[in-house]
């Protein structure tokens, strides 16, 4: 049956997909099982090779693909940028991982007995499985895949169904890279597409919300597979009485609606030192004010449509619950229905508490809510409170005293005097604290080394030991 998708900036169906089902996803698993082998037999720089032809073709379609993306998420200058970043990813890794494996692997190691030696190789996984989500569509669905084709296994994607149109430029690219036809196939599908998968792969990478999450880590247990899990997040930002207010004021607004708020690494709850909170908010509202909708022009102005209507009924329930319970809107605080499409303007809040979900949450829009403290110690418990710890920030006069800070965050990448950063910097590892994630780093060799078995060689150059060696009498003796 196929499935509809809505535009989001009409909110009109005007393209749709055919969901796999079991038996196909198990053929396509079988195929690619199949062409794994010769894919992984060829050496860390051939692969390398192969990819930066890849990075080659999506160049030659990157007006399409930028196209598709616009049309999924509404947005114009974002989709081109996770057009070219991909690019540059492939070629990223395409040069690194050589470099990476050999410096993993170790050969010849003496062991604690003269006459054995060790050494450990990197066996890929043969088949990797990617559930990916809608905000940004071609970014999420590639940054585990580029890496897992590196290492040498096979991939299967599913995108998300809200945003699936994307799908069709990328693999007329891949289709022009012919040694990659084993080896990748992206499918369409909704959550019972990717229930399927689960069962069909060797490992699982999935990104979105800790609900789906938590059942995707269930199913992998289940099948005994391993599984990268990179959730929400409910990211605090703590501006201290020493920063800058109308510094920091910028920061927080950009690190909190870039792409409409929606973004793991979104600042989503702001601390800041009563001492500076006039001039913090008076900056904070006033750039809020002035942020443009990029409606009716999806070229001109500075943040998009909710890109699935239904987040915008999740932000506003958490808005309307807030106000009700007095919170006071400074800012924004009503979803815009134009044209089809539903937005929402950059909405600050202050006067909320610990126990209102907009506090304890992911809210996953353009909303900020802000609360003073007194102390660092009051706001680092602030900060440290909910189930989550993907990242946080923290702003200071200097970058000393903000990481002094930052060291006291449960959060899985801190940014120091900015806000947002691991969204941009690939080199630096980290790891989600509490609900939000588990399983290796996706950044940093990590996001490589992740894709590979580990298997010990041992080797014996003297007389091997028979069984009377292990005797009652010998071992007494």
């Amino acid at each position: 049956m196929s499935l509809a998708v809505v535009n989001p900036r009409t909110g009109e169906a005007d393209y749709s997909i055919e969901p796999l089902d079991e038996a196909a996803i198990a053929t396509v698993a079988s195929r690619l099982r199949a062409g794994q082998g010769a894919w992984a037999a060829r050496t860390a720089g051939e692969r390398g090779a192969v990819l930066h032809r890849l990075a080659e073709a999506i160049g030659r379609h990157r007006t399409a693909l930028a196209a598709a993306l616009i049309a999924d998420t509404g947005r114009a200058a974002i989709s081109k940028i996770e057009v070219e970043a991909m690019i540059r990813a492939l070629q990223r890794w395409a040069d690194s991982a050589p470099g990476i494996i050999a410096r993993a692997e170790i050969s010849d190691r003496q062991t604690a007995i003269p006459t054995i030696t060790a050494s450990t190789r990197l066996v890929p996984y043969q088949l990797i499985g990617i559930i990916s989500p809608w905000n940004f569509p071609l970014t999420l669905a590639l940054i585990d895949a580029i890496p897992a084709l590196a290492a040498g296994c096979a991939v299967i994607v599913k995108p998300s169904e809200v945003t699936p149109r994307f799908m069709r430029p990328l693999a007329a690219a891949i289709a022009e890279v012919p040694e990659l036809a084993d080896v990748v196939a992206l499918i369409e599908g909704d959550g019972a597409t990717g229930a399927a998968l689960i069962g069909q792969v060797d490992f699982i990478a999935f990104t979105g919300s800790v609900a789906t999450g938590r059942k995707v880590g269930e199913a992998a247990a289940r099948a005994f597979i391993p599984a990268s899990l990179e959730l929400g997040g409910k990211d605090p930002m703590l501006v201290l009485a020493s920063a800058d207010p109308v510094k920091a004021a910028e920061t927080a607004l950009r690190a909190s609606v870039l792409n409409t708020g929606q973004a793991c690494q979104s600042i989503e709850r702001v601390y800041v030192a009563r001492e500076i909170a006039g001039p913090f908010l008076e900056a904070l509202v006033n750039g809020a004010k002035a942020v443009r909708l990029n409606h009716p022009d999806v070229n001109a102005g500075d943040i998009g449509p909710f890109i699935f209507a239904r987040q915008a009924e999740i932000v506003q329930a958490q808005i309307d619950d807030a106000v009700a319970r007095g919170a006071k809107l400074l800012a924004g605080g009503q979803v815009e229905t134009l044209d089809g499409g539903k937005y929402l303007r950059p909405t600050v809040l202050v006067d909320v508490t610990p126990d209102m979900p907009i506090m304890a949450e992911e809210t996953f829009g353009p909303v900020i809510p802000v609360t003073l403290f007194d102390s660092v110690d009051e706001a680092v418990t602030h900060a440290n409170s909910g189930i989550f710890g993907l990242s946080a920030a923290v702003i200071a006069g200097t970058v000393e005293e903000a990481e002094a800070v930052a060291v006291r965050l449960r959060a899985g990448g801190v940014s120091i005097n900015d806000g947002s950063l691991t969204g941009l910097v690939w080199e630096a590892e980290k790891s989600s604290f509490g609900a939000s994630g588990i399983g290796p780093s996706r950044m940093g060799d990590s996001g490589l080394l992740r894709f590979f078995r580990k298997q010990a060689l041992i080797r014996q150059s003297g007389a091997a030991l028979p069984l009377a060696a292990y005797s009652e009498e010998a071992l007494s003796g």
